[in-house]
C-alpha cells in the first residue's frame, strides 16, 4: 500500500508498506528499523516479534525519544512487561500496535510535528 507523504516537509516518512518490507521516503527495507522524523534510519536487530529481547530496549532507550510506537509485525502482539523495563525505567511512552497501523499513525504524529520514535518490525513473506 502506498502512502502519500509531503516530500518537501524533510521529515523521513513511510510512503508504503506491505508483506516484508517497509518503504521509507521511497526506499524499500526488508528488515526492522528504527525511525525518528529527523536522523537516520537505523538497522533494529530484530527479525520478528518471538526474538524481541529486552536489549533491544536498550538501543531504543539510548536514541532519548519521547515517544515510542512499536509494530510488531503482520499481528498486534504485546510484549511481557519485563521486556519492557528499561523503556519503563526510562520514563518513555509507548503504544504497540501491528506494524501496518503503527507506519499510518507515526506519519500522522510527523506531520504534526510530534517527536515520536518508529520502532517496526517488518515481517518476512
Amino acid at each position: 500500500m502506498k502512502l502519500q507523504s509531503d516530500p518537501h516537509s524533510g521529515a523521513n516518512t513511510i510512503t508504503g508498506y506491505g508483506d516484508g518490507y517497509v518503504e521509507i521516503n521511497q526506499t524499500p527495507y526488508r528488515h526492522a528499523v528504527l525511525l525518528s522524523s529527523a536522523g537516520e534510519i537505523l538497522e533494529w536487530p530484530v527479525k520478528s516479534y518471538a526474538e524481541l529481547l529486552a536489549c533491544n530496549f536498550d538501543q531504543i532507550v539510548a536514541l532519548k525519544p519521547e515517544l515510542i510506537l512499536l509494530g510488531t509485525g503482520n499481528r498486534q502482539h504485546f510484549p511481557k512487561p519485563e521486556l519492557l523495563k528499561p523503556l519503563i525505567e526510562a520514563k518513555i511512552g509507548y503504544e504497540i500496535m501491528d506494524s501496518q497501523a503503527a507506519c499510518r499513525t507515526y506519519n500522522i504524529l510527523v506531520g504534526e510535528g510530534r517527536q515520536v520514535l518508529l520502532a517496526l518490525i517488518v515481517d518476512a513473506t
